[in-house]
């Protein structure tokens, strides 16, 4: 089932794969598929092999409320990545750079699992929304990959604190303030 799963959604998108068509895949009755994942969300995050779940982690970020948004996203990533997650988030990414599928199926769960949770509590128009989402992902990604995969310093061995300090600012522009919008 989770091969199946994993090749559904690089292929068609967490929006694009269905449970049913996972289970024919399988070679099993959808129902199945529902008893051992419960929903299509979880059944992504299994195949995935996600170090944790956002729906659990996002609540605390969008209590902080919209003014400090920026800063509870950086903060909820240095919490992931600096806790026991952390080998399995490596994991993650390291295939992604690897190889297309990995690329796909970890840009689903950035786009699907988070930053459109995120950016969909701000009431933007949908193209607005995802280029907002695009310009958070690429502060994200970018922390990630100099702090945990490069170790450029003074990012690899900088507290949380003022990662939270330097970065949330930008990401909190690309959420709610200024940008220009492409055509």
């Amino acid at each position: 089932m989770l091969a199946a799963a994993r090749a559904a959604f690089a292929e068609r998108g967490f929006d694009g794969a269905t449970i049913r068509g996972i289970a024919t895949a399988a070679g099993v009755d959808p129902a199945l598929v529902h008893h051992y994942f419960g929903s299509k969300d979880q059944l992504f995050l299994a195949a995935i092999e996600a170090p944790a779940d956002p729906a659990d982690l996002l609540p605390a970020v969008l209590a902080g409320g919209r003014d400090r948004l920026g800063e509870s996203v950086v903060r909820l990533l240095l919490t992931v990545w600096d806790g026991p997650m952390q080998p399995a988030a490596l994991a993650l990414v390291r295939s992604a750079v690897g190889n297309e599928w990995g690329a796909k199926l970890l840009r689903e769960f950035l786009v699907t699992q988070v930053l459109r949770r995120v950016v969909g509590t701000l009431g933007l128009p949908p193209h607005e929304a995802e280029v907002r989402g695009a310009l958070v992902a690429s502060q994200l990604v970018g922390l990630v990959m100099g702090r945990y995969v490069l170790r450029v310093e003074p990012l690899a061995s900088a507290g949380p604190d003022w990662l939270v300090a330097t970065i949330g600012p930008t990401v909190q522009r690309y959420l709610t303030g200024d940008v220009d919008l492409p055509d």
